[in-house]
This record gives C-alpha cells, sequence and structure tokens, in this order.
C-alpha cells in the first residue's frame, strides 16, 4: 500500500512516515499545499492523510481538486481545527475520516488499516487464498499455517495480489502501490522481487500460486486451479 502524508510540520511529518513505513507501508511526505496537490494529481496513491492548515495551498482546496479527479483514493484529514463544523465540512467535501491532533500514532494506524481494508471490501485483518494468509496487521504470510519469512517488498506484492484477487496487476500498477516515488520503474526490480516470492510459496505449497498471464500482469490463482 503506497500512502501520502501531507503535514506543514516537518518532524511530525517525517515521523508519522517512519511510524507507517515501518507498520509496511511505502510512504511518501509532502510539507506544503502545492507541491501536495501536485503528488495528488499526478501519482496514484491507495491513501493520503491530509493536514488543512498548509503553506501555498490549504488542505480544503487540496481535497476538493482531487475530488473533481479522483473518487476512488481514500483521505484521512489530521488537522488541529477541531470545531464540529470543519469535521462536518471536511467530511462533505470527501474526506473518508477525520482525526484530530494531537493523536496516538497506533489510532492514526488502525484508521488506515480500516480504510484501506474498506477500499477493498476486506473485512478482515488476514488476506486468504487457498492455503495462503497475510496477515496485514502483523504483516506475517502463512502457507499451509506454516510461516514464510518475507522481505518488505515481497510482503507488498503479496498483500495487494490478495486484495486484488480476480483480476491480473501489471508490473506499472505494482509499482505505482508497493514502491515509493524513488523507484526507477524501468530497473527489473520487481521481476526479482516477485520471483524470490514466488519461490518462498512454491516451495511451501508444492505448486506457483501466482500466474503471470502474458501481456496482463500477475494474478494470484483461483482455488479450482490450485
Amino acid at each position: 500500500m503506497r500512502l501520502l502524508i501531507v503535514e506543514d510540520e516537518k518532524e511530525l511529518c517525517d515521523t508519522i512516515a517512519k511510524s507507517l513505513y515501518d507498520a509496511g507501508y511505502e510512504v511518501d511526505t509532502s510539507y506544503n499545499g502545492s507541491e501536495a496537490l501536485e503528488y495528488v494529481l499526478t501519482e496514484e496513491y491507495d491513501l493520503i492523510v491530509l493536514d488543512l492548515n498548509l503553506p501555498g495551498i490549504d488542505g480544503m482546496d487540496i481535497l476538493r481538486e482531487l475530488r473533481r479527479e479522483n473518487e476512488e483514493t481514500k483521505v484521512l484529514i489530521l488537522s488541529a481545527r477541531s470545531q464540529i463544523a470543519d469535521k462536518v465540512e471536511g467530511l462533505d467535501a470527501g474526506a473518508n475520516d477525520y482525526m484530530e491532533k494531537p493523536f496516538h500514532l497506533q489510532e492514526l494506524e488502525a484508521r488506515i488499516r480500516s480504510l484501506t481494508r474498506r477500499k477493498f471490501v476486506q473485512r478482515d485483518v488476514c488476506l486468504n487464498n487457498g492455503d495462503i494468509r497475510f496477515d496485514t496487521k502483523k504483516r506475517e504470510a502463512y502457507a499451509k499455517e506454516e510461516r514464510v519469512p518475507l522481505t518488505r517488498k515481497e510482503s507488498g506484492i503479496l498483500e495487494y495480489l490478495l486484495l486484488n484477487q480476480g483480476r491480473p496487476v501489471s508490473q506499472e500498477e505494482l509499482i505505482e502501490h508497493v514502491w515509493d516515488a524513488s523507484v526507477d520503474s524501468f530497473s527489473g526490480a520487481i521481476r526479482v522481487h516477485m520471483s524470490s516470492l514466488r519461490k518462498k510459496l512454491k516451495a511451501v505449497l508444492g505448486y506457483d500460486p501466482i500466474v503471470n498471464k502474458v501481456g496482463e500482469g500477475y494474478k494470484m490463482r483461483e482455488e479450482s486451479e490450485q
């Protein structure tokens, strides 16, 4: 899952970003409204954590501009504005959740997990496909109830494929949602991590649970194919 944190207090922004990175997310950051709006309109994010009091462009204006172009990306407003009128305005403008400052990082992480699961109509913290299980909270993968040690990139790939079962996912889409903005889309990194992930799962399952559909992308096998 790829997130954008928009917060003008650099120390707070970096603290949030580190906490979410440690929790398994890929994170981009922005400290001002003008840069954030450019990111929002040109990059693909699964969720945006958005402050409202920003230099350059106000967070509420960023939210309204985003919603003119994109109704899918989840937005969690994180603001010191605590009046009911502010919350109502933010939610009416298209935010999916609203948290007041000060806040606890653990609660922020829990709300983000809830919002991203809601996006993919996933009600449990565990994602399942046949004998594969991935715990999105503990960031642990299991095959036939045996824990499979994965790198953070392998975990990110598996999680995204499980969230998008039933359709092929292209390399480009995986890069957009599993890597941050610094990745070179032509580096071949996705193939290296994908190959390693498939080998680890196959070693336990006895078969490759990921299908590479030429010209379309990667897809989790249906249970009838296993």
